[in-house]
């Protein structure tokens, strides 16, 4: 089976992918070969989704350090004196 419903699709499983032969079918040479670009790919994004989910992750955490290093703090233009 190439894809179960339900499943996030892994490279390994594209590449391991296999169908049914069939008179007049498909070059099995060439489908082959786009199954390994389209594993090479989804790799490659996959890679890329967890490098950005990380960046995101210090990002979040760098601005709740932030956060708390100036939760206190206040902006003279906050809290206008005078009624300027």
């Amino acid at each position: 089976m190439i894809y179960l419903s339900g499943e996030q699709l892994h490279p390994h499983q594209v590449r391991a992918a296999t169908f049914d032969r069939r008179w007049r079918g498909w070059d099995p040479g060439q489908v082959e070969a786009l199954l390994g670009r389209v594993a090479d790919e989804m790799a490659r994004l996959q890679r890329e989704v967890v490098t950005a989910n990380t960046e995101a992750e210090r990002i979040r955490q760098a601005l709740r350090q932030w956060q708390s290093r100036h939760n206190g703090c206040r902006h003279p233009a906050d809290h206008p004196q005078g009624g300027r």
